[in-house]
């Protein structure tokens, strides 16, 4: 076993005339923002080092100080295939998981004035007495109702390579933003630290939000070099569950990227394991709600909440399932179907993709939202917008098969081996389509925001409510329009739809400058490796705005593509 920590960067001195090393304490991020209220906002940031005190200096000439409260985090590691510090190739240095010690300090600024931004600083100070400080930011309150505001909407970024120049490229365009909405699947795999914090290649999740990623591209020997932007240290994030959050089974496998495929439902697990932990032989989300200080329901905590914020109420759910392969070859454990090897040994499987959290009709997540739906608080907003992850309509991939928990299909031969272990999933009972939608529109939701697909398209009800999936920051896997087709099994007892939306909705096509397709005609979406696109909420003015910009460019201009505006 090998632990690896580096708490400290070099620096070079000139003494008589020689240059001599030294080393110097490091944070492991800069500050950013959390859990706003009327007259308070919480600063985060992450060290190496447990420290000897970690404080915020804030006001008129940083004057005043509040001390940090610190917590580790209990499940970061690093694995064979991370890609951190000097290791750049599988077990260079880690040859199996391995636990990394990483502290979490936070503060909470009191007696703040809405709309008054004011300096603030952090500083770590180690045990042995060595100190470093960030540089100096601003912080606000929750803004007042009828405040105007620019709220950056995102999503899936894991590490992505256009993640960095996306992030530029918003602070370069807008300027400062007042929040951010973070649709899910912030890393990859959720335990292994390096994706948050260092990941060597420079498409960590942090680094890019705060300007400190130096990710390079590669087109044909061109090879520009994109940091992020410093978004986070001045701006709230909010976030929700997708399914890259969610951890599986914990140790069991050989390497966190097989943990990470490995979650079972929490009744098998039960009928597995008995009274071992659930968490532990199921799934978790430990690493996530460690990192993140977020609103809180009573029933979901931080798993699906509300918060207002000027004129939006938001509404996030946690609505993700298990993202496995529509593969139908006999080594898949995917969404139709076990691998064959695995049928006589059910520990083993995959239970399809499988629902972390119940949003059916009746479940306590659905008697939530409906609730919150018939709060004050909702009613009285300007804007009702409802974030989650997995999409109720694209044309991405990844919304087939339907939204519901897989029907498990057993076929044996005539002495009662099993031949086949297959999963169907009813279009009829869609939770999303069934239960949710209907919800949401009876409510008056404006917009229903969220990613899974890694690509943008846009859609409009009948009754005026907007969906948005803006998730493309690279690794598109295109989408299901015209020529090109989704993977859909055949001789299943449902017809899963292998073009265009399967839950009935045109793609809106962008309404100012939309690319154009092979045919020359405008295209009703964005799925590049090469451009990419994000998406600004003015809540003055009522508008998504959507931008685009060509990567292998980097002196080109941001172009906005679309405009829509909420009733």
């Amino acid at each position: 076993m090998v632990a690896l920590v580096v708490c400290f960067t070099l620096v070079s001195v000139r003494s008589f005339g020689q240059t001599i090393m030294i080393s110097a304490p490091k944070l492991l991020t800069d500050p950013f923002l959390q859990l706003p209220t009327e007259t308070s906002v919480r600063v985060v940031w992450f060290t190496e080092f447990v420290g000897d005190k970690h404080i915020v200096n804030y006001g008129e000439n940083l004057s005043q100080t509040i001390l940090a409260s610190t917590t580790q985090l209990s499940r970061t590691r690093e694995d064979q295939q991370s890609r951190v510090h000097n290791q750049t190739q599988n077990g260079q240095i880690y040859q199996k998981p391995v636990q990394r010690p990483i502290w979490r300090h936070e503060a909470e600024v009191n007696n703040l004035t809405p709309g008054v931004q004011i300096a603030y600083r952090i500083t770590s100070v180690r045990e042995d007495g060595e100190s470093v400080s960030s540089d100096v930011f601003t912080l606000a309150p929750k803004p007042k109702v009828g405040t105007p505001l620019k709220i950056l909407l995102t999503s899936d970024h894991q590490l992505k390579p256009m993640t960095a120049a996306n992030l530029q490229k918003v602070v370069e365009t807008v300027g400062r933003v007042d929040a951010v909405w973070f649709a899910g699947d912030l890393v990859n795999v959720s335990d292994r630290a390096s994706e948050w914090f260092d990941d060597n290649r420079g498409g960590a999740f942090f680094p890019g939000l705060q300007g400190l990623a130096k990710y390079e591209m590669n087109y044909n020997g061109v090879k520009p070099i994109y940091t992020g932007g410093q978004i986070i240290q001045y701006a709230p994030l909010f976030t929700c569950i997708g399914n890259h959050e969610v951890m599986g089974r914990f140790a069991r496998t050989a390497s966190l990227n097989d943990e990470f495929d490995d979650p079972i439902p929490l009744t098998v697990a039960q009928k597995l394991y008995g009274d071992k932990s659930l968490k532990d032989n199921s799934f978790n989300t430990d690493t996530y709600e460690e990192i993140f200080t977020l609103p809180t329901s009573n029933e979901g905590g931080k798993k699906y909440y509300a918060v207002s914020f000027g004129d939006v109420r938001l509404v996030v759910l946690y609505v993700t399932n298990m993202w496995r392969t529509p593969k139908l070859d006999a080594q898949a454990r995917g969404r139709y179907r076990e691998a064959e090897k695995d049928f006589q040994n059910s520990e083993n499987w995959g239970y399809g993709q499988h629902i972390y959290e119940p949003i059916t009709e009746g479940s306590k997540q659905y008697n939530w939202l409906e609730q919150e739906l018939n709060s004050s608080e909702f009613k009285q907003a300007k804007y009702k917008v409802v974030m989650f992850h997995h999409p109720p309509h694209t044309l991405g991939d990844n919304i087939v098969p339907a939204y519901t928990n897989p029907i498990q299909i057993i076929e044996r031969d005539d002495v009662g081996n099993i031949k086949a272990v297959r999963y169907e999933y009813p279009k009829d009972a869609d939770y999303l389509i069934r239960d949710v939608i209907p919800l949401l529109e009876a409510a008056n939701v404006q917009l229903v925001f969220y990613g899974h697909s890694h690509l943008w398209n846009r859609f409009i009800s009948s009754s005026g409510m907007h969906f948005l999936e803006t998730s493309n920051v690279g690794n598109s896997y295109g989408a299901a329009w015209g020529n090109k087709k989704r993977e859909v099994p055949i001789g299943y007892r449902e017809n899963y739809v292998a073009v265009g939306d399967p839950n009935g909705l045109e793609p809106v096509v962008p309404t100012i400058a939309p690319l154009l397709g092979e045919d020359g005609q405008p295209m009703p979406y964005i799925a590049s490796n090469e451009i990419t696109a994000f998406s600004i909420f003015d809540t003055g003015r009522g508008t998504i705005s959507s931008y685009r910009f060509d990567t292998r460019k980097p002196d080109s201009e941001v172009v906005k593509f679309d405009e829509f505006k909420l009733k």
